[in-house]
């Protein structure tokens, strides 16, 4: 028996949890017309069957049709949810694994115009921030008939053989109801903490009634706002204990903070360059309070924060959410006594942010999650040796280089630079996002294990290449910074990237022209600006930063409104003239009409990449398939076979931004689906 906490039994009632590792319920958006189908299914069971004890699917499933799926939920509240559930349930048992759900109704948090076109409803008709809900004020009708949707819900969720559900609160209806902020009912539902706590007991007491004593159920919720005029710590500890005392849950799982706002969600789900585990002695001291089970999740993304959360006897269960969404091995891994090998979450939160603007939760590092149908997380051996030539080491070719020594080729990567990392060196420059080095970092303990061949410090030419005698040949070498996008003055402007490096000086007066609206002009901004700097960052779109999405927005935005950055819409660089020392900046839009002119001392422009392709069209003519990729067979997962040259000594493939400027994600996707068949 093994005397790690983390691998330890955990009984709750008649449940046992067979270590303390849990994925805490969210929502990856995989649902297909809103059921949990194949490819949800499938991701569950990858961590199932890597030995955790507890997957927590849905965040969260629907319980009525006025609670519309804005994050693509899993629709609860249909008869046909039961078997589709029922299918990941067995699956995920059959490897050990406990599974519970998480049912909420979202109140005022989604939109009028998703799913039937219903109105939003809540206890008052404060908007909601994120979705831009006003809500209807909820009326007794309502009530009754959302408490009869959680009891049918619930019991729909026994009939699939879970092992329990959990109610999510914070920041949905229920909790709206709670705070007195979102609750001025002036009905038995409204004023005092009796009064705003009826409607979660009476859900609770409808839900046993449907389900029993034998099935788990508990809470997630928030146990203090932090914020002006919220649920205080004081009035949160009161509510833990009412819920302990109510024997109705079975367990507590705790949160701290506020979601209506983008810096609200951030700051409960922390993402890189902010604090780890920052509610975890809160939650502590919520299980002082109650002497109840209590679970927490909250950017626990290593192991070693993990085993403390548990041996100091903070937390019941711990959750390790984003981390499983990089690496769904972690527990098989720390039985194995493997933990270096476990793939590091860099909480870069592509993943979330991903969903809360409509889409697939991906991981930045793992090509992989979201993707089991299609996409391997162990990479099988080949069936024969190649030798295999990989040029540059960004995520691209470092993803290549690892797939292939995977698959037990001879690999060998030239990089022109004194060390890896491509772009992703130059990005964790800053303080803050220091950690996207985990991503460059892990790849190179993984091609050290396998073995594989680096020549740094070489530039790689065809005649190099070719010298290797490779069966197969793959471009990575990346994208430079595309500047040249004006009428004229292309020679008065630098590339974010010139600021981001060091290579050029922040100036004192600077625009940023940015029309690729990622991390890089952000970056850029922060760097002058801190530097002492007056910066504008203007964009032709009507938003900016679109790249950069909600969460990794906030601590941008909390450092460069301090610093006064100015941020302009809808206005287009056009061209540049020097008169004297200064910078004349001619700006016009695209609605037409406008020509103005501002001066700077330094004018930046963040325009992407632009791929550095020489070497690829070098080596195109000398290929078996002059560079050409089957598609089809790219997608289907099959076997590379073009052979479009007779006399050609090598396959060739180009990846990542050496091919179209994009991201770090789809960098390391083209790497893992090329090679994985390679």
């Amino acid at each position: 028996m093994s005397t790690d906490p983390l691998l330890q039994p955990y009984t709750l009632k008649h449940v046992t949890f067979r270590n303390r590792i849990m994925t805490t319920s969210h929502e990856p958006a995989y649902a297909e017309d809103g059921m949990p189908k194949e490819a949800y299914r499938a991701y569950h069971v990858e961590r199932a069957k890597a030995g955790i004890a507890l997957t927590m699917t849905a965040g969260s499933a629907a319980v009525s049709k006025d609670s519309p799926p804005v994050f693509n939920n899993i629709l609860a509240y249909k008869d046909e949810v039961v078997p589709w559930i029922r299918d990941l349930v067995d699956e995920c048992h059959e490897h050990g694994a406990k599974v519970m759900i998480q049912l909420t109704h979202l109140g005022r948090r989604t939109r009028w115009d998703k799913g039937d076109w219903l109105p939003a409803v809540s206890p008052s008709h404060a908007r909601e921030p994120a979705h831009r809900a006003f809500p209807k004020k909820i009326e007794e009708w309502d009530i009754d008939r959302i408490i009869r949707d959680f009891a049918d819900a619930a019991e729909r969720m026994k009939a699939a053989g879970l092992d329990g559900l959990e109610i999510e609160s914070y920041g949905h209806l229920m909790d709206q109801f709670w705070s007195p902020l979102t609750n001025t009912l002036d009905s038995s539902y409204g004023g005092s903490l009796d009064n705003r706590l009826r409607f979660t007991f009476e859900v609770l007491r409808a839900i046993r009634e449907r389900v029993g004593d034998n099935f788990l159920l508990g809470l997630r919720y928030t146990a203090d706002e932090m914020i002006a005029g919220g649920i205080t710590k004081e009035e949160g500890i009161e509510i833990s204990q009412r819920l302990a005392k109510s024997g109705l849950v079975d367990y507590l799982n705790v949160i701290r903070g506020h979601l209506e706002t983008d810096a609200g969600l951030t700051d409960i789900i922390p993402i890189m360059g902010m604090k780890s585990a920052p509610h975890l002695d809160f939650a502590g001291e919520i299980r002082e309070a109650t002497g109840f089970p209590t679970f927490h999740a909250a950017r626990i993304q290593d192991v070693a924060t993990a085993r403390y959360a548990i041996e100091s006897r903070k937390i019941d269960m711990v959750g390790m959410t984003r981390a499983h969404m990089t690496d769904p091995h972690i527990v098989r891994k720390i039985i194995e006594r493997r933990e270096d090998d476990i793939r590091p979450c860099v909480g870069a939160n592509y993943c979330l942010d991903r969903i809360y603007q409509g889409g697939a939760a991906y991981c930045i590092h793992n090509a992989a999650t979201g993707r089991e149908l299609t996409m391997p997380h162990t990479i099988t051996r080949a069936s024969a040796k190649r030798r295999i030539v990989i040029v540059g080491t960004g995520p691209a070719g470092l993803e290549a280089a690892r797939v292939a020594g995977e698959r037990g080729h001879d690999v060998l990567v030239f990089e022109a630079m004194n060390d890896p990392g491509g772009q992703i060196r130059l990005t964790a420059q800053s303080e803050r996002r220091k950690e996207m080095m985990g991503i460059i970092d892990w790849r190179m303990a993984q091609c050290e294990r396998l073995g594989v061949r680096f020549a740094f410090n070489t530039w790689a030419d065809a005649d190099t290449v070719k010298a290797e005698n490779p069966d197969v040949v793959i471009v990575a070498t990346g994208g430079m910074p595309h500047t040249e996008v004006l009428t004229e003055g292309n020679e008065h402007v630098v590339s974010s990237w010139d600021i981001i490096s060091g290579d050029v000086k922040p100036g004192k007066n600077v625009l940023i022209f940015d029309d690729a609206g990622d991390h890089a002009a952000l970056q850029a901004a922060e760097t002058i600006a801190q530097a002492g700097g007056s910066v504008e960052v203007m964009t032709p779109d009507r938003a900016f930063s679109p790249e950069v999405m909600s969460m990794n927005l906030v601590p941008y935005m909390r450092t460069l409104q301090k610093l006064k950055t100015k941020f302009t819409v809808t206005y287009r660089l056009e061209a540049v003239r020097r008169e004297g020392q200064e910078l004349v900046a001619i700006i016009g839009s695209d609605y037409g009409g406008v020509r103005n002119e501002q001066r700077y001392d330094q004018i930046v422009v963040n325009h992407g990449t632009i791929p550095m392709d020489d070497l690829y069209f070098e080596l195109k003519p000398l290929s078996k398939n002059l560079g050409a990729v089957n598609y089809e067979n790219l997608i289907d997962g099959k076997v590379q076979a073009e052979e479009k040259n007779p006399e050609g000594r090598f396959q060739l493939f180009r990846i990542g931004d050496a091919v179209s400027a994009r991201n770090t994600h789809a960098a390391i996707y083209d790497a893992l689906r090329l090679v994985k068949d390679l």
